[in-house]
């Protein structure tokens, strides 16, 4: 049997404590009901025999204190909340117990902005990980050594794993059942909790909001820039000229402030502005991608499918607002 220890960090999101005890406990009972044994032994691991979790309106009481686990197999690390310093302030103790039974063998998920206790341990450095889109500036921020995915719902580095943004966690869990139970059960779980199981991206819920919590005030200039002229053929001679900066040292700053190449933030500005288009307006594609300075249909077609996963026709079935009129 594996045992699965899922952490109740002081502050935790609630329903990322609940929801992977509630799928992972529903495994054992479909296992159960097939005249197979349970696979899952599930705890709630706290610090302190009761936690206080979403700001204090609710108390999870724990199975077992952190120190008293010998070993477990999966360490599962929900979604913080609030304050995110204060936050990995106040479980800073299961840092070392994080790292020792990772080294004894546990494997290490992290949920969300579960991604900032698991990156504070030190495992996921040069790693992969994936956490809330909207996140992604400020994890970026505290934790440069990490390679953050910010369009994935799953990564997977050799036994450490995360996940995305929100209920984009579930998409986790149902990786790590049919990782362990085989892909039957996974997609019998799927169906339960009504969870799309062949899901990979976050792109098309998430909204560029350029980072320019930076202290580099020429870039910010060119940041707006871009911003305000969207529509227009903006080219990265012409903001260097703009700048009385080199090229090069136009393109260092720019990526070092924002994380983005400069073709990377016109090319996300202008989709972001299609796809309020598309969510608001009743014009057609080639309509929209005039207005955000295309004219290639094909270019535009593929860049907007590669930022937000979906084309163009996708993204408006799915996320346009009724019209009254």
């Amino acid at each position: 049997m594996k045992h699965i220890s899922i952490l109740v960090p002081k502050g935790a999101v609630l329903g990322s404590v609940e929801g992977p005890r509630q799928v992972f406990t529903e495994v054992n009972k479909l296992l159960r009901s097939m005249g197979k044994p349970a696979m899952f032994d599930v705890q709630l691991v706290g610090l302190s025999e009761n936690v206080s979790v979403a700001g204090g309106i609710y108390t999870v009481y724990t199975d077992v204190v952190a120190k008293d686990i010998v070993k477990t197999d999966l360490i599962i690390i929900p979604a913080l909340d609030g304050d995110i310093p204060k936050a990995l302030e106040h479980n800073q103790d299961f840092i070392p117990w994080i790292i020792q039974q990772h080294t004894a063998g546990a494997e290490v998920a992290s949920l969300c902005l579960g991604a900032f206790l698991l990156a504070s341990t030190g495992l996921i450095t040069g790693r992969q990980c994936a956490t809330h889109w909207m996140a992604a500036n400020d994890f970026r921020k505290m934790f440069p050594e990490v390679h953050l995915v910010e369009d994935s719902i799953i990564t997977d580095e050799q036994g450490i794993y995360s996940s995305g943004g929100a209920f984009s966690y579930l998409n986790l869990i149902l990786y790590l059942i049919e990782k362990y139970a085989g892909r039957d059960v996974a997609i019998f779980m799927s169906k339960a909790f009504q969870i799309e199981i062949e899901r990979h991206s976050q792109s098309q819920f998430m909204i560029f909001k350029g980072q320019k919590e930076h202290e580099d005030d020429q870039i910010r200039t060119a940041q707006e820039f871009i911003e305000q002229n969207f529509q227009e053929k903006i080219t990265v001679d012409q903001l260097a000229s703009m700048l009385a900066l080199s090229r090069r040292n136009l393109e260092r700053r720019f990526k070092k402030a924002t994380a983005n190449s400069i073709v990377e933030y016109i090319q996300r500005v202008k989709i972001e502005a299609a796809k309020m288009s598309f969510e608001t307006s009743r014009d057609n594609v080639n309509e929209v991608m005039y207005q955000v300075g295309y004219s290639d249909p094909k270019a535009f077609r593929t860049t907007f499918k590669r930022i937000t996963g979906l084309s163009p026709v996708q993204y408006r079935s799915r996320y346009s607002r009724e019209l009254v009129g």
